[in-house]
């Protein structure tokens, strides 16, 4: 089984060249993605953006939204690569299409590679429920695609917010990446990766390897630690 999962904040020249050289050592000789844009409003200007921003990798991206039957394009599919957004209204969309379990066969079974990012990541794992996203409509199940045994909160940052108030910045106060997964933990027990913008795990079956960003790991009952690129996560189980 192989995966990409992306957190994000690929805005700079430095951080899209990793991206396309991830994306090229991932999807190898394959000549057409897969490209499901539903966590975004605008699928086809979606689809053409990631050719336009430089984040196609030399592919040929192929707009789910195009084809009239969606598990058809999932089964035929030489890879699939899932664009971030809103999570919500993703895996609301998976499940209304019947793609949820259509990925899962095609990239565990038939072990063709699945690439996400940010939304596309939160549906790789057992359930969505580590996103950061507004609950913007209601899914029928927060059951994800479930390609990898633990969860990510894409986006993750340590500390605390500040906000710009006219020439300084003050303290937010608000809740912390740590406090919401801490939270989770309080009524769940699945392991959770913190993935800092512009990292990815490269997933090979049972082994899963940091690239670009440094990581926090959180597990039920024991103390958070982080984690470096290059470095391999263990006990994620």
């Amino acid at each position: 089984m192989r995966a990409l999962l992306g957190s994000g904040g690929f805005r700079t020249p430095e951080r899209r060249a990793l991206y396309n050289e991830e994306m090229r050592r991932h999807f190898g000789d394959v000549k057409r993605i897969l490209f499901i844009p539903w966590a975004l409003h605008d699928h086809e200007g979606y689809t053409r953006l990631m050719t336009e921003r430089g984040l196609a990798g030399g592919y040929e991206i192929d707009g789910i939204h195009r084809h009239d039957d969606p598990v058809a394009a999932v089964r035929e599919a030489e890879a699939i690569s899932v664009g971030g957004g809103n999570t919500f209204r993703l895996i609301a969309d998976l499940h209304r299409h019947g793609l949820v379990d259509a990925i899962r066969e095609r990239v565990i079974t038939d072990d063709i590679p699945y690439m996400g990012v940010s939304a596309g990541t939160n549906v790789a794992c057992p359930t969505m429920q580590t996103t950061n996203d507004m609950p913007i409509t209601q899914p029928p199940s927060f059951q994800a695609i479930g390609l990898v045994p633990f969860q990510v909160n894409a986006h993750y940052f340590h500390g605390s917010t500040w906000v710009r108030q006219g020439d300084e910045f003050v303290e937010h106060f608000g809740e912390t990446r740590d406090d919401r997964i801490r939270e989770f933990h309080e009524m769940n027990e699945t392991p959770v990766v913190g993935l800092w913008e512009a990292g990815f795990i490269r997933v090979t079956d049972d082994c899963y390897e940091l690239v670009g960003a440094p990581a926090r790991v959180f597990r039920h009952g024991c103390d958070a630690y982080d984690v470096e690129p290059g470095s391999t996560l263990v006990e994620l189980s």
